[in-house]
This record gives C-alpha cells, structure tokens and sequence, in this order.
C-alpha cells in the first residue's frame, strides 16, 4: 500500500512558519502559552514521525525492521495525543487554577491508557505490524487511534458549551471551530485513507488558534514592539498567584504634554518619538521588565522589593529626561512624571495596583513642584474615598437626588437680583457632606459629570418654572458646563430636548464656560454657542482671570456676560496695579456689549472696589449665599416686597 504524503510535507512547513511567528508573542509563562508551545511541539513530532514511517515503510527494505517500528511507534503515539494536547489548551482557558487541574487529571486518563496499548504493540500487534515479508498490517485495534482522537475533539467541544456563559463569545466560537474542522479533515482521510492528512488537521487547528488567540498582535504594542497593557496586567497575576506573595514594585512613567509633541511635529513623529523613549527605558533596565502602558505612558515591572533599584531608574531617568530628544532634525524638550506601588504593600489585586499607581500619577500630573509620587498608606485611603465618592455620584445620578442650591447675582443699578447661579451639593452622604472642590473633579475624570449636568439642567428648568408660577422676576439661571461635556455626541439636542420637555423659555437659561473649557474645545464650544444662541438661550464666560482665556476667544463666542473670577477682585484689594486691571478689563468688556459680573464678594471694602470699577452684577455672601430651592424662592419674594 503506498500513501500520499504531500499535503503533510507542505503542512509541517506551514507548522513551522507558525511555531517561528507564535514564539514573538507573550512569553509569559502561563500554563496556556506553555501548552500551545507544547501543541506544536507534540503537532510536529506527529508530523515528522508520519513522513518519516511512511517513507520508511515504502521502502521498508532499505531500513532496519527495528529503526521503522520504532519511528512508526512514535507516531502512533503521537498523532491520538493531539487531541489530548488540544483538549487541555481549551481547558486551560476556560477553568481557574482550582479546578483545572483535576480536568486535566481526569482528560489525561484515555490518553495514559492509549500509550500503554501502544507500547505493548510490539508484543500484542494490535495497532499494527511490521515484517519483511508482509511489510505493514493494520491490527485489530487500529480504529482505537482515531477514536481516541475524536473522543478528545468531542470532549473540547463539550466543556466549552457547558462553560459558555464563562467565555467570551469570540473565544467561544473558536475552541468549538477547531475541533469540529480537525474531526473533519480526519473523516476525510478515512474515506481517503492513501491520502495522509491529520498533520493537516492539525496545522489548520494551530492557524486558527494563533490567529485568534495567541497572536502577538494581541499582546505586543505595534509602535513600540514592547508588551502592551493586557501584558502586564497578566504578569502581575502570574506573580501574585504564582511567586507565593513575593513582592515586587510597578511603576509608571508618564511623558508631561506629550498631546502638544503630536500637534507641533504630527501624529508619525510622536510615535517615532514614542519608540525612542521605549528604547531608552529598555536601557535602564531589563527589556523584559517594561511595557507600554497607555498612549504616553510606560511601565516598569521589577521582581522584588529592590528600592536600590527603583532608585537607580528614576535617578538615570531624570538625569536623561534634563537633555534634549533628537527627532531628525527637531530636538525635544519633554519632562515626566513617576508613580509608583509595591506589591503587598500598597494593593493586593492586580486591579487595585494598577488604580493605585495610576492615581499616583495623575497626583504627580496635578504638582507642578514633584515629579515621582510612592503609592502609600495615605494616598491608598484617598483613593479608597474616591471609589466611594463614585459610587455615591453613580447612586445619586441612578436616583436623581442631587441637591441644587442657588446664589443669587444682584444688578448693581437696579439693586435687583436678576439673576442666579445654581450649584451642585451633596450635603448628606455616607460620607458626611461631600463639598464640589473634591466631588466635581472625580465626576469630571470619571465622566460621570455628563449626566450628572443634564439632570442639573432638568432640575434648574424646574425650579424656573417655580419662579413664574410664583411671578418671581428672574432674567435667567446661569448653569456651567464642564470640557467633559462636549465629549457627548448630539449635545445640541440633548440640552434642547431637555427645555422644551419642561415647556420653559430658551432665554431663562444661561449656560456658562471656563476657560479651560474653552481652551480644550475651541471649535466645539464655538459651534455649540452659535447654534443654541440662535434658539435664545444665554451664554457667559465664568472664572475670568485663571489662566487660559483671552480676549480673543470672548469675540468669537456670543456671550453676553464675563464673570471675573474671585482672585482677580482679591488681589485688587491687594495690589494697587491688579485694580486698574479690573477697571480697564471691565471697560473694555461693557464696550464690546458685555456686561461683567465680578465674584467672591464678601466685605464693604470688596463692593466699593465693584463700585469705584463699575461692575455690572454682583455674586457673593455680601449680598447673598447660597441657598436650596425653597430658601431662593423666599428670599426672592422678600427682596421682591422690599423694593
């Protein structure tokens, strides 16, 4: 009988090719990696066993009886046990450590007991047999070698249907493809039996696997060619389950302003520059220990608890990060900052290292005067505060229980309030009172402000409808916008919505800007502005004075009134100098048909400065503070009685 080995020649080429590629990607030394290494190990035996037996066996007479048994062994033994090797891959991805190992003790069994039948073939010929005269005969078990195979196939199928609640459907869809295709292609060679084609089985089962499960891609970053992110995390866990709670230090390093590299030098230039800065850090420790962690920000894994050399790190880091950056023709100046956790020391979890060292960074971001932040006991219970305060957002945005206080702004002419300023508060929580200074920037980074504004909008449409109910004369309320909020898709027409279902005149409502705001959104808040404006809703400029702004971007803007900040009217009090820029800033404000409202007053001497400068409205505890709904409407009424 002779057989045709050709599609198992090109199949154990492919193999290779693969084998080459699949060891680029994770080297993690997770107990999936090293079967799938084993899979092409055991693949390729198969492989190489079965064309070397069947050349062999063609030409028996030119090799020893013994060489021929031998090799022709090694691949009975080897082709069933694929199956098996399969099998123990998807289980491996589909149980925890607790129970995979008595899966796989149990799914070895049929495996065990095949090997045994095949190395009393020699004596029993039950699989085969091998002589110089008759050459090769099948035995009376030979359909045990295939069924062995299939019985593994099944079993791989089997687990991952009953655990498919447990897996990602694309995982899913895979481990079931595999083996139904590999069970096929073998189907196909017992119709065809002169035809070798389970090498190809195989193959097409590792190209699969690769593709969609092992492929480096899903693991290696494209522009730095370190481990990404999903790496490290896997890394960690490998440590913590596996090293018996040894310790070992994550830090992350994070390039300050690198958004203004991409838009000076273009998109190409910063991941050029990005590879640069990867290829330095490799440097300075080993290539295995860093990873790219997020777009400008790299991470360094250190075995141990070896503060020498953290110390070592940070101090080459800085030392370099003093010198300019060589980009073809361009030299950058770029700084960084660090944070670092320890593991046990400050998290126990993968997950809560990574939050711990991310808020350590973001803590370094915020310090313009400290570069490295150490993830400590303290900074833990921030943010061990913080979670809960997000949690207290998230519950109070599922129940709409936000309070708004308002703080009425008077016209300095009139004496009338005519307008106020609606404020966020959350005066009972589990946390006691929780004050806007600390819950507005955590619902600004966690986008939870997003919602949390139209429901601030919504409750202010209420509260206005209150005060015409109430003949209460109110030109409008001011609400502010966070930069977060044009982050939303169809702004435009959630803030409409949200007025006309309250049936309230456009005009009773002013929404109101930072200047950040306004810096990190030029054009949307230009668009935004000019097309609610157009429906007669109010704008304003808040917090005039702290930074960003000029007066530039108040032209393109149809606001109509400038709030200067409560610094500026401070230090005017101060500063003779800071004065005069208060008066000419308003003069020139009211003659581009602003008008200005100054904040933060609080004393005769405050007003007389408001006086002598000819501000237009006034907002401070001089005149009025802040006050929930029912409070506003009777101090309304009263203010209303006494002019």
């Amino acid at each position: 009988m002779s057989w045709n080995i050709v599609p198992e020649c090109v199949s154990i080429i492919i193999l290779m090719i693969i084998w080459i590629y699949s060891r680029k990607g994770s080297a993690l030394p997770t107990l999936k990696n090293q079967l799938f290494q084993s899979c092409f190990l055991i693949t390729f035996c198969a492989m190489a066993t079965n064309i070397l037996s069947t050349v062999m066996i063609q030409y028996l007479h030119l090799f020893p009886i013994w060489l021929t048994e031998l090799i022709t062994t090694l691949y009975f033994i080897c082709t069933p046990l694929m199956g098996m090797i399969y099998f123990l891959y998807s289980a491996s991805i589909i149980y925890d450590n607790d129970y995979l190992f008595k899966v796989m003790l149990m799914g070895s069994i049929p495996g065990i007991g095949y090997v045994i039948l095949v190395c009393l073939n020699p004596v029993l010929h039950l699989l085969f047999q091998l002589d110089s005269i008759n050459g090769y005969t099948r035995g009376s078990l030979i359909a045990v070698t295939y069924i062995i195979f299939y019985i593994y196939c099944i079993a791989s199928v089997i687990i991952v249907m009953i655990n498919k609640k447990k897996v990602d459907y694309q995982i899913y869809k895979i481990l079931t493809t595999f083996p139904i295709i590999a069970v096929i292609v073998i189907i196909i060679q017992q119709i065809y039996p002169t035809i070798i084609l389970s090498g190809t089985a195989a193959t097409m089962a590792l190209l699969i696997i690769y593709l969609h499960l092992q492929n480096k891609q899903l693991t290696i970053d494209s522009i730095t060619n370190l481990p990404n992110r999903s790496e490290l995390f896997s890394m960690m866990e490998i440590l913590i389950h596996k090293n018996n709670q040894a310790p070992f230090i994550l830090m992350v390093i994070s390039l300050r302003d690198f958004k203004r590299i991409n838009e000076i030098y273009g998109q190409l230039k910063g991941n050029e520059f990005l590879k640069i800065i990867s290829q330095f850090l490799c440097t300075i420790t080993s290539r295995n220990h860093v990873y790219r962690f997020n777009g400008d920000e790299f991470a360094i894994l250190i075995p141990g608890d070896s503060q020498e050399e953290v110390k070592s790190i940070t101090h080459k880091l800085t030392e370099r990060m003093n010198h300019s950056w060589q980009l073809h023709d361009y030299r950058i100046h770029i700084s960084t900052v660090i944070g670092i956790a320890s593991y046990p020391s400050s998290a126990i979890t993968a997950e809560k290292l990574i939050t711990a060292v991310e808020y350590a960074v973001i803590q370094a971001k915020h310090d313009p005067h400290k570069d490295i932040y150490y993830c400590d006991l303290e900074m833990m219970n921030s943010i061990s505060r913080r979670d809960e305060i997000i949690q207290i957002l998230k519950d109070k945005i599922a129940d709409k229980s936000f309070e708004l206080y308002y703080q009425p702004i008077i016209n300095m002419e009139t004496g009338k309030f005519q307008y106020a300023e609606s404020l966020l508060r959350i005066p009972d929580s589990p946390l006691g009172p929780l004050y806007p200074d600390e819950f507005i920037p955590i619902a600004e980074e966690t986008g939870l402000i997003i919602e949390m504004t139209y429901q601030i909008i919504d409750k202010v449409c209420q509260f206005i409808q209150l005060l015409i109910n109430d003949n209460i004369e109110m030109t409008s309320i001011h609400i502010n916008f966070s930069a977060s909020q044009f982050n939303e898709d169809n702004l435009v027409e959630k803030v409409i919505n949200i007025i006309e279902k309250n049936q309230i005149p456009f005009s009773k409502i002013k929404i109101e800007f930072t200047e950040t705001t306004i810096a990190k959104n030029v054009q949307l808040v230009t668009d935004f502005t000019n097309t609610l404006a157009q429906k007669g809703i109010r704008m304003g400029l808040d917090d005039f004075g702290t930074g960003y702004s000029n007066i530039a971007s108040v032209l393109d803007i149809p606001f109509g009134t400038i709030k200067l900040d409560k610094s500026l009217i401070w230090s005017a009090i101060e500063h003779p100098r800071s004065a005069i820029i208060v008066k000419n800033l308003t003069r020139a404000f009211q003659d581009l048909g602003l008008s200005v409202v100054a904040e933060g007053v609080e004393n005769e001497e405050h007003v007389q400065l408001i006086k002598d400068c000819h501000i237009d409205y006034v907002q401070g505890f001089y005149y009025a503070r802040p006050m929930d709904k029912e409070q506003t409407i009777k101090f309304l009424k009263e203010k209303c009685i006494s002019n």
